[in-house]
């Protein structure tokens, strides 16, 4: 679930082969020679990565791709005990008293039921929901396969924000549209109401390829900084890769939001745990050649190294990601959506790094609860806390790469490479996953 220019297409291919079966196959970006520069105004779509999982309803639901070791889906409570989350809400730290801000465009007319559905299923508290639509909402159209994307996005953000920080109130921002500006209205509308203890934004796009200002961007985040909200973003789900502008090809770029220093931007592994328990075993980069899509890593053009990476690099540039969660397609998190088009109270298995952004609010949240007071922005604290004791507070990643080989607009691939993981801090999965149960308490000090 990933943005960029819409200049670039996207492919699904549908595929029913019984109910717990891949229906819709992630879709990759592919580009378009039907789609050319100038042709459409610019915006940004969302790639989503989704299979169908099927329905259920009740409490202690458990799908079949639950059962399996690994897990080929992941439930909240497997996620909780892969992470240490659980631990964390045995001692009463569960998100009480903090909100989670959402960004995301258009709408889902279903999101409430959704999370209803979401929570009856799981054993999950009722959430508190808000949806704010600054500049009026976008009428839904279950036809615009963008809309659609959008939807399944806003889903599987407010779902998996709530299982993380169970008693978090989540505003859910939507912009009229994914167009540059719009979205960035959005964010200009919280950041002058000082909205939310954290900020979560599952899209991104090539630095060079943005049609707002960087640095005005720059500014909108620092001023949530200074109002004490964190800032978190996805850093991408194409490896090393990004769409050019014009869509026609794709190109070696770091991702924005998540390249700003006023942001943690969060990159993707794949998880291997217990499918019963959620006993974490371990984790690589997340890199699925079949889909052509890996956890994002890049270097920007626009931001200098920030003074909070000295610890662990000399690059002379911001780099991303800071840190990393589970976002593999094989190993996806269940999700209930209902505006799919595709009939009501069905549950989805997503992947992607748009699911650690949210999860990673959740954990905010959590320390922002323990800690009494805003965090504002986690990035010096993270950098010094993972140069000292990594290991302790972290997963290391020291396996895979974010090397992708991606189809151009002529039908001929490109193969951009990436960097690799290894022991200790890594320009693909930044300090690695949380120990939640070790982490959260460190960053509320």
């Amino acid at each position: 679930m990933f943005r960029f220019r819409t200049r670039v297409m996207t492919l699904g291919t549908a595929l029913a082969v019984g109910a717990l079966a891949l229906v819709a196959a992630p879709t990759t970006a592919v580009a378009s020679s039907a789609v050319h520069a100038g042709s459409v105004t610019p915006a940004i779509g969302v790639d989503p990565h989704y299979r169908k999982a099927g329905t259920m309803k009740g409490a202690d639901a458990v799908f079949s791709c639950q059962t399996t070791t690994p897990a080929s889906c992941y439930g909240p409570e497997q996620i909780r005990n892969a992470y240490g989350i659980n631990e964390l809400g045995k001692r009463g730290i569960n998100g009480r008293g903090s909100t989670i801000v959402i960004v995301d465009a258009f709408q889902s007319p279903t999101i409430r039921h959704d999370l209803a559905n979401f929570d009856e299923a799981f054993g999950l508290p009722k959430a508190k929901l808000n949806i704010i639509a600054p500049q009026g909402l976008t009428p839904y159209d279950v036809n615009d396969a963008n809309q659609v994307g959008w939807a399944g996005e806003i889903s599987l953000d407010v779902e998996w924000a709530h299982a993380v920080a169970p008693k978090a109130t989540i505003d859910l921002v939507l912009a009229t549209s994914n167009d540059d500006k719009d979205l960035q209205n959005a964010l200009e509308w919280v950041a002058k109401r000082g909205l939310g203890d954290v900020v979560s934004q599952s899209y991104g796009e090539a630095e060079q390829c943005s049609t707002v200002s960087l640095y005005g961007q720059h500014k909108i985040f620092q001023r949530m900084n200074e109002h004490g909200t964190t800032v978190l973003a996805s850093a991408g789900d194409e490896g090393a890769a990004e769409p050019s502008c014009d869509g026609s090809t794709w190109i070696k770029a770091a991702s924005t939001p998540a390249s700003d220093p006023n942001v943690t931007g969060i990159g993707g592994t794949a998880l291997y745990a217990d499918g019963t328990t959620g006993a974490y075993k371990y984790e690589t980069v997340w890199n699925e050649p079949e889909y052509a899509v890996a956890g994002g890593s890049g270097f920007s053009k626009y931001f200098k190294e920030p003074r909070f990476q000295y610890r662990v690099q000399h690059t002379g540039t911001r780099t991303v990601p800071d840190v990393s969660y589970s976002a593999a397609v094989n190993e996806g998190v269940l999700v209930a959506w209902g505006s799919s088009g595709q009939g009501a109270d069905l549950f989805w298995i997503f992947g992607g790094t748009s699911a650690g952004s949210p999860q990673w609010a959740g954990l905010v949240a959590l320390a922002k609860q323990k800690a009494g007071h805003r965090l504002g922005n986690i990035n010096p604290d993270l950098y010094k806390l993972g140069s000292r004791d990594q290991w302790r507070l972290f997963h290391d990643i020291v396996s895979g790469n974010t090397t992708v080989t991606e189809p151009n607009a002529d039908g001929s691939l490109v193969t951009i490479t990436g960097v690799s993981a290894h022991r200790g801090f890594d320009f693909a999965t930044g300090f690695g996953s949380p120990k939640a149960n070790k982490l959260v308490p460190a960053l509320a000090w």
